[in-house]
């Protein structure tokens, strides 16, 4: 290492001017930086023409080729070669710490490049079968990664260390009092791992947690992210996802729709039964199989409630929004056409008055106040009570709400 350092020492000779000295550094270090951002593309050009092993290979040594020559340069464009062994020898580090140390990065390099490999190659052998899921896929890498990095960090260990045993104990001891001050990380960690494997939902299905819905973006091991249909991202921790009830919307591939519609209690059930199952014509996500139903569901306030329920494929938050939308639309306009009433609420308002009658007794009648129309036989029309509990002659306004349909107040 000291020679190739030391074989350019010429250019501490060759220029000894300061500017000259800053011209070659920055040229050395815009060689580097020259690297570095053609790193991507390079790495894909020769990917295209080679397989992606040779491609991890072939970038790395460039890259750690290029970090070292740049040193050397700057050193030796500096003349700091001499002081650089000097200070080495003043540490006393010996040949073996440095050969530990080049093991050491060697090791690391190497394994990031073989996680790398593995990543592409579950992704070729799972990729292209079916019965496996990109969240499947996903999983495999991470557990993968996990492993390899782990094993790789042991075998530093077991380089620097001469009782591995000993500080794998330690380390056994220092995880169990950093398990509990983080008890709620790591039970969002080991939550993750639930969800990796129980797979409740995966990566772009549409989910509800906690009256909050969206689609989900990723599941890591800390949290999961959700992108609701406003634009917002949530990051839910996976304990938190662990311990609510999920609602997976879009796992069967289709969902039910239900649109709850009520008639006047004096339309034919049936014929508004059969408009209705009519209108699922003009849902275009609507699913023929499975049919269509329409229900009677109750007795409402002023309503026989009916409720159509259909299927829809495929379902996101736009197409069954639209799908509702445009059963609302096709139920009202064949109501219409076919003159039956959907009830909604009327308010009659009346008037109450108390006059002395000449006998003694109180005498309370109500009359419909102006611009309204009088109230039906089902109304009340008067109402009595007994004397001293208004003044004679008091009048007060009442407002009663009668659901109904066109024909007047109920």
């Amino acid at each position: 290492m000291y020679e190739l350092l030391s074989a350019f020492d010429w250019l501490a000779e060759r220029f000894p001017s300061t500017n000259q000295r800053l011209v070659i550094t920055l040229l050395a270090l815009g060689a580097f930086l020259a690297v570095v951002l053609t790193y991507r593309d390079a790495y894909e050009w020769i990917e295209d023409r080679s397989r992606p092993l040779y491609a991890d290979l072939v970038m790395t040594v460039a890259l750690v080729t290029t970090s070292v020559l740049t040193v050397a340069v700057i050193l030796g464009t500096w003349g700091q070669t001499d002081e650089l062994r000097r200070i080495y020898e003043g540490t006393d580090l010996g040949a073996e710490v440095v050969a530990r140390l080049v093991f050491s990065v060697v090791v690391l390099i190497g394994t990031a490049i073989v996680v790398r490999f593995l990543r592409r190659l579950l992704h070729d052998l799972l990729g292209s079968s079916s019965s496996v899921t990109e969240h499947q896929e996903r999983v495999s890498h991470r557990v993968t990664q996990v492993t390899i990095w782990s094993v790789a960090v042991v075998v530093v260990l077991g380089i620097w260390v001469d009782d591995l045993a000993g500080l794998l104990v330690g380390a056994g001891f220092l995880g169990i009092v950093v398990g509990m001050a983080a008890r709620q990380t790591l039970g969002s960690m080991i939550a993750g791992f639930v969800l990796m494997f129980a797979r409740p939902f995966e990566v772009g299905d549409w989910i509800v947690v906690d009256d909050r819905e969206g689609i989900v973006s990723d599941i890591s091991i800390v949290n999961t992210r959700v992108e609701t249909f406003d634009g917002e991202f949530l990051m839910i921790p996976n304990d938190v996802v662990g311990s609510s009830m999920v609602t997976n919307r879009s796992r069967n591939g289709r969902l039910r729709l239900e649109v709850e519609v009520g008639v006047d209690y004096g339309t034919d059930v049936d014929r508004a039964t059969a408009l209705t199952r009519e209108a699922v014509a003009d849902v275009e996500a609507a699913l023929a199989e499975p049919e269509p139903r329409v229900i009677t569901k109750e007795f409402g306030e002023s309503a026989v409630v009916l409720g159509l329920r259909f299927w829809v494929a495929e379902p996101t938050a736009r197409r069954c929004s639209t799908a509702r939308s445009q059963a609302v639309g096709a139920i009202k306009s064949r109501f219409e056409a076919a003159g039956i009433t959907i009830p909604f609420p009327q308010r009659t308002l009346s008037e109450r008055t108390t006059a002395t009658s000449g006998g003694g007794e109180e005498r309370t009648t109500e009359s419909p106040a102006s611009g309204e129309s009088p109230a039906s036989d089902e109304s009340p029309a008067s109402d009595e009570s007994t004397a001293g509990d208004e003044p004679a002659g008091s009048g007060s306004g009442e407002l009663s709400t009668t659901p109904g349909g066109d024909d007047g107040a109920r």
